[in-house]
């Protein structure tokens, strides 16, 4: 069955991976972005290469009007929605938290914590059964940090990931009755522009080779953990947070 997704932060990365693989299996995706229009419109035109549907939506996932509105953008132009990746999340320069200001955390958590449990929220009013929906897959995307703790370099982003842990934790049980499961991925040491953004551009491939695996991932093997996990192919599995960290 063809599916309808929302991707939070669906523009780059592994937002992007998970949106062209849904793309592949006949999909139709609503690529969230905050502000690179133009990378948005390439993942636009990759999904639909791939073989799905595909619009962009702007919108910061801070703004709980935007968060409602790409939303409402998805189900005007697909129908109702099936699953919804809870992506989007930023890193900021590595600091020790005695040096870290209020104004950082404050962004950090805005959009990582508040910005996902509202994506979170919204997609548990538009899939549950008892709402009108017909049942989906929330997949929030979290990280390792979330049990290494991201110590000497960003302490808060690691606890912002372990918000979603919970998060995901506890709306699996609370939606489950509703036909909604409720899943993370965790991913590790991946090849994305997130580490650049952190200051460190080269930090996957300086650590990804202390991995048992011995490589940093890629996004696509991100994205093919997301995508299994929004399909029927996972139907008996909620609750779950799976590491994709190569052993990490």
């Amino acid at each position: 069955m063809s599916k309808v997704i929302l991707i939070t932060g669906g523009s780059r990365g592994i937002g992007r991976s998970a949106a062209v693989l849904a793309g592949a299996r006949g999909w139709s995706v609503g690529v969230n972005y905050a502000s690179n229009a133009a990378a948005a419109d390439a993942t636009v035109a990759a999904v639909q290469a791939a073989g799905g549907k595909a619009i962009a939506i702007a919108g910061d996932v801070a703004d709980e009007a935007a968060i409602i509105a790409m939303f409402d953008a998805t189900e005007s132009a697909f129908g109702k929605i099936d699953g919804v990746v809870n992506n989007a999340g930023i890193v900021a320069p590595g600091s020790m938290l005695a040096d870290m200001d209020i104004a950082r955390m404050k962004r950090i958590f805005d959009i990582n914590v508040l910005g996902a449990y509202l994506c979170a929220r919204e997609a548990a009013r538009r899939m549950s059964t008892s709402r009108g929906g017909r049942g989906g897959s929330l997949v929030n995307v979290s990280s390792a940090a979330a049990r290494l703790g991201g110590p000497g370099e960003y302490v808060d982003y690691a606890g912002s990931k372990g918000a979603i842990d919970t998060l995901t934790i506890g709306l699996a049980k609370e939606l489950g009755r509703e036909g909604v499961r409720v899943n993370a991925i965790r991913p590790g040491l991946i090849e994305t522009d997130i580490h650049a953004s952190g200051g460190k551009p080269d930090r996957a491939q300086v650590l990804g080779v202390q991995t048992p695996i011995g490589r940093p991932g890629t996004a696509d093997e991100v994205g093919e953990s997301i995508v299994w996990l929004l399909s029927d192919a996972s139907s008996y599995v909620t609750g779950a947070i799976l590491d994709v960290t190569g052993g990490r």
